[in-house]
């Protein structure tokens, strides 16, 4: 019971952190002169091995900080006018289903579920800081960048264009998406198909994922969910629900910190200590990755998919206009559900006036964001006319489950030395300098397949450990 209570502090603590840590942010893009610029994000079938019955032993109180009603939220929805961030914190479901040791993953060729994951606090950094770098591990991880070319920018002062205003004057030469949404074509940034929602979740797996779990079930939907080091190691038994439902597992750093801003050694730590977690908890390796807040630039992408990781941000259109449903500035009193409501019915209306797809930005972190998605955001696009069709990020982009994960990637070609800006030798198109694109990905003519990135990555970074 020792064990439950501090895990339960430690949660609740944790999110204390990351919403102050959102509505920060917030206010300071809400006082920058280039709205477009602002970046946002963080921060979960068919079943193969029958679930155990007994409850979770990870299962998190919400504190008694707040009233707790005796309604789950996602029950009853609240109106739109009730979702704000003085709402009253709702009381969470418990894990449904458990899975023994040795369960069979509905991934074809991935490892049998391990162990359940056991906390112990000298194997992880500090939850919700910048991972350290003067670890045995680091060094080891630092070694999957020998042979890709890292960009030598020097980090941005805090990953805003108002707090570095020489770097945002660089963007361009950066590749930087939060300063003018430049991306790159090993950049996931919409779904092909014209009319596909790419769904997905940041910055659990949290409190309240059960509950979005249970609508994206009782639906037949499946989503990506990118995740928090720190928050893996906290809800294990929410993370391999996600997983073994069928849906997606994605990298979303160990502290949620704008990875521009740190050094490269910090990024490699950042996503080092999350994927490790992901293994340790699911027994695989996730090759897709998200970037909080979007902050992202060549460096930052070199890094990535040295540690053979494809970065995945949200749609941002021709006329600058960013997918992102503003949910997590509902927390922390920035806007209100009302407004965060009316910001996805307009990105609905501009995803129509795309040739391809796209992907929007949204939580499983707080009780206003699921409230939000369940109650809301997902039934207006299941009703949404024209007809939208709802899809993980990785499946939308027609890359096979298989090779979402490392142990279980089957494609060992690698088309491209190298996938860094600036490096001559890399072909025209593969995400060299001469393919610099502000459209966030969403109108380009010609893109690689995703499929092949991610296989080619994989098998890459692969041979480092064979």
């Amino acid at each position: 019971m020792q064990l439950q209570a501090l895990v339960a502090l430690l949660s609740l603590l944790s999110a204390v952190n990351a919403n102050e840590h959102h509505a920060r942010l917030a206010r300071r893009q809400n006082s920058a002169s280039t709205p477009s610029s602002s970046p946002s994000s963080s921060a979960p079938t068919t079943q193969s091995s029958a679930p155990l019955t007994s409850a979770s032993t990870n299962s998190s109180s919400t504190g008694s900080a707040s009233p707790v009603p005796t309604t789950p939220v996602g029950t009853t929805i609240p109106p739109l006018s009730q979702i704000t961030s003085g709402m009253a914190t709702p009381s969470t479901l418990p894990v449904t289903a458990t899975y023994a040791a040795g369960a069979t993953p509905p991934i074809a060729g991935a490892p049998t579920l391990p162990s359940p994951f056991v906390f112990v606090s000298s194997d992880w950094p500090p939850q919700d800081q910048i991972a350290p770098t003067n670890t045995a591990e680091v060094s080891e991880w630092m070694e999957e960048l020998n042979g890709f070319n890292v960009p030598n920018f020097t980090p941005t002062a805090d990953g805003t264009c108002v707090g570095d205003p020489a770097a945002a004057a660089d963007a361009a030469n950066r590749g930087w998406w939060t300063c003018g949404g430049y991306t790159r074509d090993t950049d996931i940034t919409a779904c092909p198909d014209k009319l596909t929602w790419g769904v997905s979740f940041d910055d659990g797996p949290a409190f309240y994922s059960e509950e979005l779990l249970e609508f994206l079930s009782s639906k037949n939907l499946t989503s990506t969910f990118f995740v928090i080091g720190s928050r893996v190691i906290e809800r294990p038994s929410v993370l391999v629900e996600e997983y073994m439902a069928g849906h997606e597992i994605a990298v979303h750093t160990w502290s949620h910190r704008p990875l521009t801003m740190l050094t490269t050694e910090q990024v490699v730590a950042e996503l080092g200590y999350t994927r490790k977690a992901i293994k340790q908890v699911l027994g695989v390796t996730p090759t897709l990755m998200r970037p909080p807040y979007g902050d992202i630039d060549d460096r930052v992408r070199a890094i990535s998919l040295a540690m053979g990781m494809v970065p995945v941000i949200w749609t941002r259109t021709p006329s600058g206009i960013v997918f992102d449903t503003n949910d997590w500035k509902v927390p922390g009193g920035i806007v209100t559900g009302a407004q965060s409501y009316a910001t996805f019915q307009s990105i609905l209306s501009n995803a129509t006036t795309l040739n391809t797809g796209f992907v929007v930005l949204e939580h499983d972190l707080y009780a206003q964001t699921v409230d939000l998605a369940i109650g809301y955001t997902l039934p207006a696009a299941m009703s949404f006319n024209p007809a939208l069709t709802l899809d993980s990020i990785g499946h939308c982009n027609g890359i096979p489950a298989t090779n979402l994960y490392r142990e279980s990637n089957l494609n060992t070609s690698f088309p491209y030395s190298n996938t860094s800006s600036g490096d001559p030798s890399v072909p025209s198109g593969s995400g060299g300098s001469s393919s610099t694109s502000n459209t966030g990905g969403a109108s380009l003519d010609t893109v690689i397949p995703m499929s092949v990135v991610v296989s080619a990555v994989f098998a890459a970074v692969t041979s480092l450990f064979m």
